[in-house]
């Protein structure tokens, strides 16, 4: 029987690039730039890495299919470097393809790096798939604003909320992710900014304004994992972190089908949190975890994942938000490096860009952000739309926790 991987994945190094509108380098520049933070906070040698997973979600973008650019482009040592991608949930794929192979013993280091070169393209929002007609069920002919703005509609009419209620607890996480993204160096968007501002700005898709709505950004993250065993014998102590869980979930087109589903939701994101809470043995989300690095792309997806990750009852997310539960010194503070609406969204980045804050939270590392000994830290990504996505959903924790 599996008992998964918890406490089989140590992450030794991290590094990260400043994301934002980066006309002043190219993807390889990026991806070095996060490989050399991670490499030298590692403290060993780039000839001890054995395998790498990099995630690149647009790869006609940049490098195309493979991943020898990568390697290229890092001098790795003739190792197996593998390409993956899963949408917004890319960074964490990558994580979770390191992670599997310290695990099972298939090699002592490995490294996950994921990247994006978005602003490149001259467009304001996601590129475009391009994935054809046969497609249409899954990729539909519909904005990214305009499916999550009916999430925000579907979550009104089944609990009941007003529109100037929703407004309220919309614009209150709006509000905190730019409150952090201020302190944040590295963040696309260090601007705080007042509630009637994102009140009053103008609307996008009803009833997602424009501070509502992340934006899009070029960066690039990276982790360095081997096993617990291996971290101390490299005298790190207890300066490393543990992955406790890492779980995916994938639609499978019910949601899309028929009406069992009311839209209000994440299936995904339930099921992927279910697995992990059981992987990594946690029993009481709410009060056993410090903090949350959640996938928000548009406010409303993050007030949906406090009830799908079963943080807030079902239909008390609102209340939970706007009583600053998920403000930075609030009882569990959420984006505290102001997620994807400030630090950005470089989608291969992105998963690992959530690692990186949760493991310098993790090892007081996050300096005017830093929250009060945090132990267990949760990363969660979603790709797609509501209908039809994926979640990755993974549990981070110091050595012991």
């Amino acid at each position: 029987m599996s008992t998964g991987i918890r406490d089989k994945g140590a992450i030794i190094g991290m590094g990260c690039s400043r994301f934002g509108e980066r006309f002043d380098c190219d993807l390889e520049a990026l991806l070095v730039a996060a490989f050399d933070e991670a490499i030298a906070d590692a403290g060993i040698e780039r000839g001890r890495i054995e395998a790498a997973w990099c995630g690149i979600a647009v790869p006609e973008l940049s490098l195309g299919l493979s991943g020898t650019p990568v390697s290229v482009a890092l001098r790795l040592p003739n190792i197996p470097v593998t390409r993956v991608e899963n949408m917004c949930a890319t960074g964490t794929e990558a994580l979770r393809g390191a992670a599997y192979a310290v695990a099972s013993g298939a090699c002592d280091f490995a490294l996950a790096i994921g990247g994006e070169k978005l602003k490149d393209t001259g467009f304001g929002g996601l590129p475009d798939i391009g994935m054809g007609p046969k497609n249409d069920l899954f990729w539909p002919q519909i904005s990214a604003p305009g499916a999550f703005a009916q999430l925000a509609s579907a979550y009104q009419a089944k609990h009941g909320v007003s529109r100037d209620d929703i407004k309220r607890a919309i614009g209150h996480v709006s509000w905190k992710s730019h409150q952090n993204g201020a302190l944040n160096a590295k963040a696309h968007l260090r601007k705080a900014v007042e509630m009637d501002t994102i009140l009053n700005s103008p609307i996008i898709a009803e009833p997602l304004g424009l501070f509502d709505c992340c934006g899009v950004s070029d960066g690039a993250a990276c982790a360095i994992v081997t096993t617990p065993e291996i971290a101390r014998s490299l005298g790190r102590s207890g300066a490393f972190v543990t992955i406790k869980a890492l779980q995916l979930a994938n639609s499978n087109g019910r949601e899309a089908s028929h009406r069992s589903w009311d839209g209000s939701y994440f299936v995904t994101t339930r099921e992927a949190a279910r697995r992990a809470y059981a992987e990594a043995g946690i029993r009481e989300p709410r009060d056993e975890l410090d903090l949350l690095e959640v996938h928000d792309c548009f406010s409303i997806t993050e007030l949906a994942t406090m009830e799908d990750l079963f943080v807030s009852p079902v239909g008390g997310a609102p209340k939970d938000i706007l009583d600053g539960f998920f403000d930075r010194d609030g009882g569990l503070p959420c984006q505290s490096d102001g997620g994807l609406k400030c630090f950005g969204h470089p989608i291969g980045a992105s998963g690992l860009r959530m690692a990186y804050e949760v493991y310098n939270q993790l090892l007081g590392r996050a300096g005017p952000r830093q929250l009060s000994s945090p132990t267990l830290g949760l990363t969660h990504n979603l790709g797609g739309f509501p209908h039809q996505n994926v979640c990755a959903v993974s549990i981070l924790g110091l050595p012991g926790a």
